[in-house]
């Protein structure tokens, strides 16, 4: 009889075995060539469809989990480098534990000759470009991404959304938008108005870096308000870990532990959480 590992220890079994084969030429390597190189070995089906709402059409990337049965629908907001290769492979990531994850590229048509992220010349101007969106068009551009997710015949009805960095406050924003979420993940993202707490029905679950101060010196107020509005908010904050953890704690040039198992410790926390969703 074969034996199966866990989902999560396998899939960490193969990144070893992957990071450290990328370690050895990551000098020569460009950004992120690493996350690109996992998500090709990923056995899980992927595609893009385009997703539409009024006379806008917006790029995303789907991962469908290997499953016998229909799933929840996980909506995945990128970091501010927008739709990146490592948001890709997170989308996969999640994917394996057993959800349908929609990432759309949420800078679709705004980018050089009408292209999205792939378009920007580098970074800095991926990182111009998200922080210029308007608000409005995300949220209308994740609405889209979620109802085309739940309107797809392997899925089951239910909707999570997680967010990382600039994503992480969008998510967190998201769940006073979206009366039909199961729940919202904020990984190292700022809180929504507080105003807007109120309209919060799903429960929240925070990831933060112990030494990402900007963002988790928020987390005390924040448990304040939501307390006051009546909501459920549970944060953890992993000690020594930076803003960005989740990418950093697998990047083969990363220098920081703390990071890698935070990244460890987190991934476990989120298959339990969305397990009991």
């Amino acid at each position: 009889m074969k034996t199966r590992l866990p989902v999560t220890a396998a899939r960490n079994f193969f990144r070893a075995v992957i990071m450290a084969a990328l370690t050895l030429t990551v000098s020569a390597t460009p950004a992120q060539d690493w996350a690109k190189a996992l998500l090709n070995k990923s056995p899980r089906h992927q595609e893009w469809v385009k997703v539409t709402h009024g006379g806008r059409s917006v790029d995303a990337f789907i991962v469908y989990p290997e499953v016998s049965h229909k799933a929840p629908a996980v909506v995945l907001i990128h970091e501010i480098f927008g739709l990146s290769d490592w948001a890709r492979s997170m989308a996969d990531d999640i994917a394996a534990m057993g959800y349908i994850v929609i990432a759309p590229d949420l800078l679709s048509g705004f980018g050089p000759n009408g292209g999205g992220t792939a378009a920007f010349a580098d970074q800095q101007a991926a990182m111009k470009a998200v922080s210029g969106l308007d608000a409005d068009t995300v949220t209308a551009d994740l609405n889209a991404a979620a109802d085309s997710a739940l309107k797809l015949p392997a899925a089951n009805g239910r909707l999570a959304v997680i967010g990382f960095c600039w994503g992480g406050g969008k998510s967190f924003l998201y769940a006073t938008q979206r009366k039909d979420l199961s729940a919202a993940f904020v990984f190292y993202g700022p809180p929504p108005p507080t105003e807007s707490m109120k309209s919060i029905v799903a429960p929240v679950y925070g990831f933060y870096g112990g030494n990402d101060a900007r963002i988790t010196a928020t987390v005390p107020d924040t448990k304040t308000a939501m307390a006051a509005a009546g909501k459920k908010y549970d944060p953890v904050i992993y000690d020594g870990a930076g803003h960005g953890f989740m990418r950093a704690g697998e990047d083969p040039t990363n220098t920081n532990f703390a990071n890698t198992t935070a990244r460890s410790e987190a991934l476990k926390r989120l298959e339990s959480l969305l397990k009991s969703m």
